[in-house]
């Protein structure tokens, strides 16, 4: 993205990439998880809803290697159309790992091992992240001890699965293979799940994934894995102190992910950096004039493909004469657990923290046409205004679609729109949408198909 804005703006551009175009997303993260999780979805669906709905399908079987097979084919298909956008951009591209030797200065080691020395009148270091793997005992050695990305990539569907991590990556894996058929157990050593989202939300997506048949584990850290007959045993220190251990095929690691940065040498750069994550301003530019970065790398902002994105035009309309700067107060985090959850601006917690006045408006998706239709009604929305002007502070989705219908609640807060705003917006029926609408008559203590 960074590179297509700088090229578009005349700048003559380089890509240096040592893997794959696409990065994580079009790869190993956001795309290939949802490819799964629409499998998955389907697989639910038929299973919970198609008798109900007169679809009685026989002997559903869910054929994984053809699941992987189609997140495959969608990947290539995606990050084949981001080398053709950089050929139609007139992006050169340099395959090679690259690392600083001073400042503003790269030495770029090529497949074949010849090196090659290059600067620029800007760098912009992209270098995005990579996932943690925590310090505990006997995971490293242990082959069924997966990370995100090797559970996008498992040849046969598991029948039991551990997953340590409560956090979105975890419960989205989680939720696709629970549908598959895997049984699943959750470790978490927080007392709640999903920290980003409000807890409304996250008390609904618990109770939905809890009828999938998946088990949770709070306040249970995890001490050490052991080897099992079964594939692996997790061990771990319940909140009463007492040991607890689960066994499993496969123990899916997603604690969170890390900057992408080790072998960067930023040291040599000059750039200064929190443990690998560097450190930029609202311009994206380093403490290095003329060094930017931008996305997973940096420190400080959500981890997140639409947040680097706008990051990377932020860094390169600077970089090219124009004033830009990267503001997050627009960003929706969307978790695509069932059913999809999505948030944007502020929470009730951080009101309260903040000392802001605030109102708040809910809508039921049981009370919603279209929600019934498709989920059967399971869902919320709720709007957090400000107490006064009713501007709109945040907005928390959970139900069918919630991670498009958030992009209103996000625009919202772009344009400071106010409560009356949404309500003047004549609404589509039978949508979704029209629960956005009624959640802002709610705030008003004048919504039409709920109680006030």
């Amino acid at each position: 993205v960074a590179a297509i804005r700088a090229a578009q703006l005349g700048a003559d551009v380089t890509v240096i990439e040592k893997q794959y175009l696409g990065g994580t997303c079009l790869n190993v993260g956001c795309i290939p998880t949802k490819c799964l999780l629409h499998s998955a979805e389907l697989v639910e669906q038929i299973k919970t809803q198609g008798k109900d709905i007169g679809v009685e399908v026989e002997g559903v079987k869910v054929n994984f290697p053809q699941v992987i097979a189609h997140k495959n084919a969608i990947s290539k298909q995606l990050t084949s159309g981001v080398a053709g956008l950089l050929k139609l951009n007139k992006v050169k591209k340099v395959d090679g790992t690259a690392k600083f030797t001073g400042e503003k200065q790269l030495e770029v080691t090529k497949p074949d091992g010849s090196k090659e020395s290059m600067t620029a009148d800007a760098i912009i270091v992209a270098t995005g992240s990579v996932n943690a793997q925590p310090p505990i005992p006997g995971l490293k050695e242990n082959p069924n001890c997966i990370d995100s990305t090797g559970a996008l990539s498992l040849e046969k569907l598991p029948a039991t699965m551990v997953v340590i991590g409560g956090g979105v990556i975890g419960l989205e894996l989680a939720c696709a293979y629970a549908a598959f058929g895997t049984k699943i157990t959750v470790v978490e050593a927080m007392d709640h799940m999903l920290p980003m989202l409000d807890g409304d939300l996250t008390k609904i997506g618990v109770a939905h994934m809890k009828k999938m048949g998946m088990e949770f584990h709070l306040e249970c850290p995890v001490q050490s894995v052991e080897d099992s007959p079964v594939g692996a045993k997790v061990v771990c220190k319940d909140k009463s102190g007492n040991t607890v251990s689960f066994e499993a095929e496969k123990v899916l690691v997603a604690i969170g992910r890390k900057a992408n940065t080790a072998a960067l040498d930023l040291a040599a750069g000059k750039i200064d950096n929190d443990k690998g994550r560097i450190l930029v301003n609202d311009k994206m530019e380093t403490n290095v004039p003329g060094v930017y970065a931008i996305g997973d790398c940096v420190f400080g902002h959500a981890q997140l493909a639409h947040t680097a994105s706008a990051m990377g035009e932020v860094a390169s309309e600077n970089i090219c004469g124009h004033e830009a700067h990267y503001c997050e107060k627009t960003n929706p985090t969307c978790v695509y657990m069932e059913p999809e959850a999505a948030s944007v601006g502020l929470t009730e917690e951080q009101c309260k923290a903040q000392g802001i006045a605030y109102k708040v408006g809910k809508f039921p998706m049981s009370a919603n046409g279209k929600a019934l239709i498709l989920n059967g009604g399971e869902g919320l929305v709720k709007i957090i205004a400000g107490a006064e002007y009713g501007e709109i502070l945040g907005m928390h989705i959970i139900g069918p679609r919630a991670t498009d219908l958030i992009a209103e609640g996000a625009l919202a807060i772009e344009g400071e729109m106010t409560l009356d705003e949404i309500i003047d917006t004549i609404h589509s029926h039978p949508t979704v949408t029209e629960t956005m609408r009624e959640a802002a008559l709610n705030a008003e203590k004048r919504a039409i198909h709920t109680k006030n």
